[in-house]
């Protein structure tokens, strides 16, 4: 800031400030509605990772249970017997 400034110099400087502090804040408020909906969105993929896994546990668990009752040719007796 220079002394010499003229009155219509400071307030084209200070409207300028205003208009920047403005712009700002609005991109504030727009970076904090997207982090929140981000993290809406985050938490929602959580849960669904949650129940994809459990699922496939699920599922897993039921192949081996099948598996395991089912009888293997190396487990039967040979005909003869």
């Amino acid at each position: 800031m220079n002394h010499d400034d003229t009155p219509s110099d400071l307030q084209a400087r200070l409207t300028a400030l205003e208009s920047r502090y403005a712009y700002q804040e609005d991109w504030l408020d727009t970076l904090d509605r997207t982090v929140a909906q981000q993290e809406k969105r985050l938490a929602q993929l959580e849960r669904l990772n949650e129940l994809m896994q459990r699922k496939i546990r699920d599922q897993q668990r039921a192949l081996q249970e099948n598996d395991a009752a089912t009888p293997r040719p190396e487990d039967e007796m040979p005909p003869h017997y």
